[in-house]
C-alpha cells in the first residue's frame, strides 16, 4: 500500500518540479538579459516555496475542513472581489490585484479555488435525476459562477470568467445531467455569441454603451488575433522562429514574456527542447489527473477533481495556443511555469485538496 502510494505522488509531482526548474530557469535568464525582470528568479522561488508550504499546511488541517468551511470562503472571495474594485491596483487597464508593496495579490484567481470548493460540496448533496431537479442543479451551479463572474467583469478579466463557467461544466458533467440540457446550453451559447458578434462588427456604439470602452478594447485586442495584429504575438513568434534545439542566438525582447508568452520566452532561452518536455510534463499530470478522477468514489472529490482538471486542461491549450498564434490572447498564465504568486500558490492549493484524500 505505501509502494503505491509513494508511486502516486512520484507521478505527480516529478512533472511538477520539472516545470517548476524550467520556470526558475528562464526567470533568472530573463532577469540577466532585461533588468525589469531582474527580481522575478527570487520572487519566483518564494512563490513556489510558499506554494508547497500552503500544500502542506492542507494536508495538515484535513481537506475535508475547507469543504465544510466552502461556503465562508466563497462569499469571503466575493467581498475581496468587490474590495479590489475600489482599492486595487491598476495594472494593464484591470484593476485586479490589491498591491502590499512587497508583492501583490489577485481574488480572481483565488476564486477558482473557492468556487470549486463550493460548487463541489453544495452540489455533490443533489441526487435526484428528474426535469425539475436538473434545472434546480444547472441553476445553482450557474448563478454560483455567475455572482463572481460579474465583479470579476467590471475589472475585466475575461480568462478569469471563462475559466470560472469551465470548472461550473466539469462539475456539471460529473453529476451526468441529461444530455438534452446540453443542447439547451449551446444553443444559448450559440445565440449569445452571435448577438455579441452582431454588435461588435455592425453596432459597436452599442457594445460600448452596454459594456464600457475598457471591455470593447479587451474584446478588440482578443479578436485581433485573427489578423496577427499584435506586437506581442508578432515578437514571441520571431522568438520561436530564430531559436533552436537547445537555445537562440540573441534575446529577442516579448511584452509580458514571464506571463502570458512563457512558452516563447522558454524556447528562446533554453531552445525547442524545453517545449517539448514542457509538453511531455503536461501529458503525464492530465493522464495522472484524469486515472485519479475515474478511481474517485466519494462524489464531492470527484466533483472538485472534474472542475480543477478542465481549468487546468484549457489553461494549457489555451497559453500554448495563444504562444503559437492559434488562439486569442486572453492573459491566462502557464500553471506552474508562468510567472505570478497567486496563480502559483492557488494551484498548489487545489494540489493540496487532489493529493490528500483517500480516493483521489
Amino acid at each position: 500500500m505505501k509502494t503505491k502510494k509513494l508511486k502516486n505522488y512520484l507521478c505527480l509531482f516529478i512533472p511538477i518540479i520539472v516545470l517548476l526548474i524550467i520556470s526558475l530557469a528562464n526567470m533568472y535568464i530573463v532577469g540577466i538579459n532585461n533588468s525589469i525582470y531582474k527580481s522575478y528568479f527570487s520572487k519566483q522561488l518564494i512563490w513556489f516555496i510558499l506554494g508547497f508550504i500552503g500544500m502542506l499546511l492542507i494536508k495538515f488541517i484535513k481537506p475535508r475542513t475547507f469543504f465544510r468551511f466552502s461556503k465562508y470562503l466563497y462569499f469571503f472571495n466575493i467581498f475581496l472581489l468587490i474590495l479590489v474594485l475600489f482599492v486595487g491596483k491598476t495594472v494593464n487597464g484591470s484593476r485586479a490585484w490589491f498591491d502590499f508593496y512587497f508583492f501583490s495579490f489577485q481574488p480572481s484567481e483565488l476564486m477558482k479555488f473557492t468556487l470549486t470548493l463550493y460548487l463541489a460540496e453544495i452540489l455533490s448533496k443533489e441526487h435526484e435525476h428528474s426535469f425539475k431537479a436538473e434545472l434546480k442543479f444547472l441553476l445553482k451551479a450557474f448563478f454560483i459562477t455567475l455572482i463572481p463572474s460579474l465583479f470579476v467583469f467590471l475589472e475585466p478579466d475575461t480568462g478569469a470568467i471563462i475559466i470560472y463557467f469551465l470548472i461550473m461544466l466539469g462539475v456539471i458533467m460529473v453529476f451526468r445531467i441529461n444530455k438534452w440540457w446540453y443542447i439547451v446550453i449551446s444553443i444559448f451559447i450559440v445565440l449569445f455569441i452571435g448577438a455579441f458578434g452582431y454588435l461588435y462588427y455592425f453596432n459597436k456604439d452599442i457594445l460600448v454603451k452596454l459594456f464600457g470602452t475598457s471591455f470593447f478594447y479587451r474584446i478588440d485586442r482578443i479578436l485581433t488575433f485573427v489578423n496577427k495584429d499584435s506586437f506581442q504575438l508578432d515578437r514571441a513568434l520571431i522568438a520561436i522562429g530564430t531559436s533552436g534545439i537547445l537555445s537562440t542566438k540573441h534575446f529577442i525582447y516579448i511584452p509580458e514574456a514571464p506571463t502570458d508568452f512563457i512558452i516563447a520566452l522558454s524556447i528562446s532561452n533554453l531552445g525547442i527542447v524545453s517545449f517539448i518536455v514542457i509538453l511531455l510534463s503536461f501529458l503525464s499530470l492530465d493522464i495522472y489527473f484524469l486515472k485519479q478522477l475515474f478511481k474517485s468514489q466519494e462524489q464531492k472529490y470527484k466533483m472538485f477533481g472534474a472542475g480543477f482538471l478542465m481549468m487546468f486542461i484549457f489553461a494549457q491549450i489555451q497559453n500554448i495556443g495563444m504562444n503559437l498564434g492559434l488562439f486569442p490572447i486572453i492573459g491566462l498564465p502557464l500553471p506552474f511555469v508562468s510567472y505570478g504568486g497567486t496563480n502559483i500558490i492557488v494551484y498548489f492549493m487545489f494540489l493540496g485538496i487532489l493529493a490528500n484524500q483517500k480516493n483521489f
